[in-house]
């Protein structure tokens, strides 16, 4: 095995489930958010020597947000999939001690099923930010490279929709469960 292939596969094991599930916030649609998966790699691939490995992350995060907002354009109707619940997303909000009690699976399922249709409501540019630094868990400095905007409104944006979900999600309230 090559030098470059051992560093491709290293980063493409590295890095698979992140290009994947931003992909799938971005897009979704599953088989969508493949297809850009399966892109990216190819693009990693093909520019091996243009990026360094230091700053392999960002390279290939930018990469599947551009590939993203591109299908997205193309597709001229944005939004209209319906979304796909991935347990990435709900392991962030679970809380392992309660997960034997039925009330509370449910109403877990319900909140993330509302976090998840207010998350799509947000407008490209702050869901964008949003998922970057709280799904994907990049820093600002990260997210700022990644979507080539200056820090601070990487800031404002994040508190924009930190502020719109707030707004969108006050008024929930979950709903007797027997």
């Amino acid at each position: 095995m090559s030098l470059e292939t051992a560093k491709y596969n290293f980063l493409i094991q590295k890095h698979k489930n992140n290009i994947y599930s931003y992909a799938l916030y971005m897009l979704k649609n599953k088989m969508d958010a493949e297809d850009a998966a399966q892109e990216v790699m190819i693009r990693i691939w093909k520019n091996m020597d243009t990026f360094k490995m230091a700053s392999a992350k960002t390279w290939i995060l930018r990469t599947t947000h551009n590939y993203c907002i591109d299908l997205l354009r193309k597709r001229n109707s944005i939004l209209k999939n319906e979304i796909v619940y991935d347990e990435e997303f709900s392991e962030n909000f679970e809380d392992k001690k309660e997960v034997n009690n039925p009330y509370l699976i449910t109403h877990l399922k319900m909140m993330t099923d509302k976090i998840k249709v207010a998350i799509k409501c947000l407008p490209e540019n702050l869901k964008s930010v949003f998922v970057l630094y709280e799904i994907q868990g990049l820093k600002y400095k990260e997210i700022s490279k990644t979507l080539d905007m200056p820090i601070n409104s990487v800031k404002v944006y994040l508190l924009r929709a930190r502020k719109k979900l707030q707004e969108e999600l006050k008024n929930y309230e979950p709903q007797e469960v027997l």
